[in-house]
């Protein structure tokens, strides 16, 4: 006999521990009812079945947090009051698990005390009813929860959704608290990126430093409106990261949160392909890479570990390769040819 099928005169006969059965999210909503004295939830089982939930019962703590973790409950309504494990460190460890963290719960209890309340939201209730319980005053407030773990489990959905494909597409991304530098998400590639350019010193739970204070300034500027918000380029061996703006998210009024995208790029990649489609010599085609990157001539001197006047007739023999005439004409070549120059 299935949970759905019981009977009132039946919850007492319930073992300690219920086998689960399979289920079936077509077959409805699915809500965990928990509570170690069975002829109170009865009346509330009945109802919930009448309406057309399919209903999970569990005597002791738990048994409740096994039950959810396999069946996946749409809503938890759980007794605060219970021997051995209560319901506060149910709700505590459901919270705590990936699994269950986004499922609502709703607490019964017959305390009213208003630190007995406070203690029940701090574990993770979203709401709660006192004993007796009113079958429907519970499922009015289980529709109002519902509604919002669904959105905010569609918003998630659409978050990672945008976080896998930019991962797909070479991009990582970021979430990042302006105050503290926290991050508050981040791409699998993004993680691996921020521990090859800051170091592995740099907190998993943090961007580094150069990061946030660059962060900083572009929500100062933000602030006074500015419609550019700089770049920053971050280096490591032959390789550069580049960060870009994307977004601000949160309340317009205390927007504090930004969205950022990365994308690393390699000089070696960048010179290769100006040598192969330009025919020029592996430091040729590094001369033309700096003046593309808008590098004089001494500058690409001490980069290279040369002299300006070297660089000079390296920079001739590439014009006269390219048929150009000056570095700028140069410059939109290469850029116009050689598309890894334009993601840099």
């Amino acid at each position: 006999m299935s949970a759905t099928d019981a009977s009132s005169s039946a919850f007492s006969d319930l073992p300690e521990s219920i086998v689960p059965l399979p289920l079936h999210r077509d077959d409805g909503l699915v809500v965990l009812l928990v509570d170690d004295m069975p002829d109170n939830i009865a009346p509330l089982h009945d109802a919930l079945d009448e309406a057309g939930y399919t209903v999970l019962v569990a005597l002791d703590g738990a048994s409740a947090i096994k039950r959810a973790q396999q069946a996946l409950p749409d809503v938890v309504l759980l007794d605060a009051m219970m021997p051995g494990m209560d319901g506060f460190e149910v709700a505590r460890r459901l919270k705590a698990d990936e699994r269950t963290r986004h499922v609502p719960i709703i607490f019964m209890t017959g305390l009213t005390e208003t630190e007995h309340l406070v203690t029940a939201l701090d574990a993770g209730g979203s709401d709660y009813v006192t004993k007796p319980v009113k079958p429907r005053e519970v499922m009015a407030r289980m529709g109002v929860h519902l509604r919002t773990a669904r959105q905010a489990q569609a918003v998630e959905a659409e978050q990672s959704q945008t976080r896998n494909a930019l991962d797909a597409f070479g991009y990582a991304s970021i979430t990042v608290r302006v105050s503290d530098g926290r991050l508050l998400w981040q791409t699998s590639l993004a993680r691996e990126l921020l521990v090859r350019y800051g170091g592995p010193d740099v907190p998993q739970a943090f961007v580094p430093e150069e990061v946030l204070a660059w962060l900083q300034r572009c929500e100062r500027q933000a602030q006074e409106e500015t419609v550019d918000l700089p770049r920053l380029v971050l280096r490591h061996g032959s390789g550069e990261l580049s960060l870009t703006v994307h977004r601000q998210i949160g309340d317009e009024e205390d927007a504090r949160d930004w969205l950022v995208v990365m994308q690393e790029s390699s000089e070696q990649g960048a010179t290769d392909a100006l040598a192969e489609t330009f025919g020029l010599t592996a430091r040729e085609a590094e001369v033309l890479y700096w003046v593309v990157k808008g590098k004089t001539n001494r500058d690409i001197g001490d980069i290279l570990g040369s002299s300006a006047g070297t660089v000079k007739k390296q920079l001739e023999k590439v014009f006269a390769k390219m048929g150009a005439d000056t570095r700028t004409s140069a410059a939109r070549m290469a850029m116009s040819r050689v598309g890894v120059l334009n993601q840099r």
